[in-house]
């Protein structure tokens, strides 16, 4: 643990990364309502006191608060931050519900609250079709170039040349797609479909268990098929391929994250593995010690692991209003004031939960508990 930050700089790194990507994804919030004509009457970046803002000539208030953990835009006709609907205005006429979030259409408000996902998605494409631009694409065939020590894939009867063309039925385009699929799969038999001369041919292969430490000591866990590129390139590329290119490559995160969780959730993984607040402190300092380019590139991960929880279907979250809005399209009204208020105390309580939890799970992990 020589190597690890102070906890100075993991604390600066943290408010860095975490700051702008939640105002970012306020912000898309705010700029769609506005769009759609409905008044903000606060924008705030972080929780509890507030310590400076103005009022501008729309009336919104901004504001910078004590707690700078989190930001929230609340529109009229919000009864608090968490976008609970105001009950005084069940009965409102539609006049009265002019400029309101309540009065605005379905389609509207449901393009309200992606927005806010949407944004954190659109920056993480931005930073890496940025990467992109600069350095090139990275590419390379799935095609066999070698094999390590131990290799599970040549005692199954690879050779060099061949071409892995699918595992488990997903059909592999590039090198890459080789490690998304067996990664987060350690000890895990697969089905690998691999091309020679023409033929396709499938086997049974049991994945490595591949176990190693940074320099920061942080163990890495992942599966290996124990086959080696025939050779990586980076492509020029010009600004339609680099945020093409951008998009796929957030979608593959997406992609490991999804699974990650399933396994989590079935017991494949241990929930050991869920990182909260003092994690990604850590790893944020981790980054920062690296270099900006390192930073960088883990703050458009962190954007999209944003995006993917606030989608989540947990009332207080984006995911979970989006869930109502779909119950009103089938209902063709909206759920009941007291409905909505059960369910929205009910899943603050177990966001709160869960943020318990693996705050005591990143202590848990910490040094001085023998970790």
């Amino acid at each position: 643990m020589d190597n690890s930050p102070s906890v100075l700089m993991m604390m600066g790194a943290f408010l860095l990364v975490l700051g702008p990507l939640v105002v970012l994804h306020e912000l898309g919030h705010y700029l769609v309502g506005r769009l759609f004509g409905v008044r903000a009457e606060a924008f705030a970046v972080g929780f509890g006191k507030e310590l400076a803002g103005w009022t501008d000539k729309r009336g919104t208030r901004w504001k910078l608060c004590a707690l700078p953990l989190g930001g929230y835009v609340q529109f009229a006709g919000d009864m608090n931050a968490a976008s609970v609907p105001d009950p005084a205005l069940a009965d409102a006429s539609r006049e009265e519900l002019r400029g309101t979030f309540q009065g605005a259409k379905l389609w509207q408000r449901s393009l309200i609250v992606l927005a806010g996902p949407l944004m954190n998605l659109f920056v993480a494409v931005a930073i890496f079709a940025a990467f992109n631009l600069a350095y090139g694409v990275p590419t390379a065939s799935p095609e066999v170039g070698g094999f390590s020590d131990n290799s599970p894939a040549k005692v199954a009867g690879l050779k060099e040349g061949d071409r892995i063309v699918a595992i488990d039925g997903d059909r592999i385009e590039t090198f890459f797609d080789i490690a998304e699929r067996v990664t987060l799969n350690p000890g895990k038999t697969v089905t690998v479909t691999y091309q020679r001369g023409g033929i396709e041919t499938s086997v049974p292969i049991t994945l490595l268990t591949d176990v190693q430490h940074d320099q920061f000591g942080n163990e890495l866990r992942r599966g290996l098929l124990g086959v080696r590129s025939a050779g990586m390139k980076f492509e020029d590329v010009g600004p339609v391929g680099a945020v093409t290119a951008g998009f796929d490559q957030s979608l593959g995160i997406v992609r490991t994250m999804v699974e990650g969780l399933r396994q989590i959730i079935t017991g494949e993984r241990s929930v050991e593995e869920l990182g909260g607040p003092i994690k990604i402190a850590k790893y944020s300092g981790e980054r920062l010690s690296l270099g900006w380019l390192e930073f960088v590139s883990f703050a458009a991960l962190i954007s999209i692991n944003l995006a993917f929880i606030n989608l989540l279907p947990i009332p207080t979250l984006d995911g979970g209003h989006l869930v109502f809005y779909a119950a009103e399209a089938v209902r063709r009204k909206p759920l009941g004031a007291r409905s909505q208020e059960w369910a929205f105390r009910t899943g603050l309580a177990f966001v709160l939960g869960l943020m318990l939890f693996v705050t005591l799970n990143d202590l848990a992990s910490l040094p001085i508990f023998g970790k």
